[in-house]
């Protein structure tokens, strides 16, 4: 809506309604400045004619108003220096978040926010709990501390944090990894010329101490820092006292933090504690997706492919992101070929061997058994159907089955993409054959105890 055409043509049919005198004297110097909530701010010349106008002819703009609009008013009478003040003051508030936020150097990454963390069972409830934090910092949850292996999103979290913080309010915000804080602790220590280190105090106190959010990660560290430890203490009671946010994060919890002070681990618990767990299968295979769309690869990936990367590589999502890296890199270097399983499997036997490993239940099987008769992990993995190598496979499935908590689907997926009506074959060929074969029991028996379970 242009106001001054709106305003021209309300003051037209005031004008059919009065004497020239009256119009002349109270109408036409004014201006309508904006419709908004409700309510219509009138630009008038002088003091007197606010009361004027309110106590004679409110009635009749806000009727006129009305057959316009077919909306209600309430008159707002401002004199253009109120205007005037009113603009500089959101200049000026505009410009101190513009000041605020680019001028200190808050050292977030602003890729790392909420829209793009990938949210599944394992890390909802930390996701949630540094949203409530973004939102209220200083009220909610203070401190947060978020704990968990490294590669689970902890810093992808704290990042998030800050950056809703810096887009939304006019907070400071300062992000250290706690090797930052102990190099600017050792700084502060320095001597100048004179033989004093007074501005070396006063520069870190104002980059810790003159802010809103402090979020530092890698806490566990500060281990064995004894001053820094000292200094950290000093500065948290500071900030906390003063009701600003403190976010931390450790791959440990405060509880095992054994070379941090106890004053220290104390306070770490005041707030609120949370764990991200490593990522389950589903969310996984989420992450591999995203990562795919996000970078807008020129070949597709095959979901056997991405359920085989999200079942070998293991929780941490550095690896699952750099699997999809390495396995493209491999395509490129073998002419272009087609991403398909099996390439998956040569191109990341590697990686996976150096990701995954000892800690997939399953893959420890497929070695175990692997071993056992003399074959490769790949040729248990592979489609091959020799008898030398298909029985140890059935036998493999159905140790996978029985010792671990696994789907059928996800036992197939994991012997290079099977059928789960495979899996469910091989379980059940294997289990008649142990009541009517001693010998097979016993083997049975003799794997289950290389792997642990008996």
């Amino acid at each position: 809506m242009n106001v001054d055409i709106f305003w021209s043509k309300l003051l037209s049919q005031i004008k059919d309604e009065l004497t020239s005198l009256s119009y002349n004297t109270w109408f036409s110097d004014t201006e309508l400045y904006k419709l908004e909530d409700g309510k219509a701010y009138i630009i008038v010349p002088m003091p007197i004619h606010k009361k004027h106008l309110i106590d004679n002819y409110a009635e009749l703009i806000t009727s006129k108003l009305f057959e316009i609009t077919n909306s209600h008013y309430e008159l707002v009478l401002l004199l253009r220096e109120e205007i005037e003040l009113e603009e500089k003051k959101e200049v000026e508030k505009k410009e101190k978040i513009t000041t605020s936020n680019d001028n200190v150097h808050n050292n977030l990454n602003k890729k790392y926010v909420f829209d793009n963390f990938i949210v599944g069972n394992s890390n909802k409830f930390a996701q949630a709990a540094a949203l409530s934090v973004a939102e209220n910092p200083g009220n909610m949850y203070n401190p947060l501390f978020l704990y968990g292996n490294s590669g689970l999103g902890k810093t992808h979290l704290m990042h998030a944090i800050g950056n809703y913080i810096v887009n939304n309010t006019d907070k400071k915000v300062l992000y250290v990894t706690s090797e930052q804080f102990r190099e600017d602790f050792v700084k502060a220590n320095r001597r100048d010329e004179k033989g004093t280190n007074f501005n070396y105090i006063d520069f870190f106190k104002d980059k810790y101490r003159n802010i809103d959010v402090l979020l530092i990660d890698d806490i566990q560290f500060l281990g064995g820092a004894a001053q820094s430890q000292q200094e950290f203490f000093h500065t948290f009671n500071n900030l906390y006292n003063d009701s600003k946010q403190i976010i931390i994060s450790s791959d440990r919890s405060p509880d095992d933090l054994k070379l941090l002070e106890d004053r220290l681990r104390t306070r770490f618990c005041w707030g609120l504690t949370v764990n991200i767990f490593p990522p389950e299968f589903s969310l996984r295979t989420e992450i591999l997706k995203k990562k795919i769309i996000a970078d807008n690869f020129e070949q597709d990936i095959p979901d056997d492919v991405i359920e085989y990367i999200a079942s070998n590589i293991g929780p941490d999502v550095r690896q699952l992101e750099g699997s999809i890296t390495r396995l493209l890199a491999y395509s490129a270097i073998m002419g272009g070929e087609k991403i398909t399983l099996d390439l998956a499997i040569e191109a990341l036997k590697d990686f996976i061997s150096k990701g995954f490993g000892e800690k997939n239940d399953i893959h420890r099987i497929q070695k175990i058994v692997s071993e056992y008769f003399q074959i490769s992990v790949e040729d248990i993995r592979s489609k091959k159907r020799s008898s030398n190598i298909s029985f140890p496979r059935q036998i493999a499935m159905y140790l996978c089955r029985t010792i671990t908590s696994e789907s059928f689907p996800k036992i197939g997926t994991e012997f290079g993409g099977k059928d789960h009506s495979t899996v469910m074959h091989s379980v059940e060929k294997i289990e008649n054959e142990i009541r009517e074969n001693k010998d097979l029991a016993n083997i049975i028996e003799k794997l289950k105890k290389d792997i642990g379970v008996v």
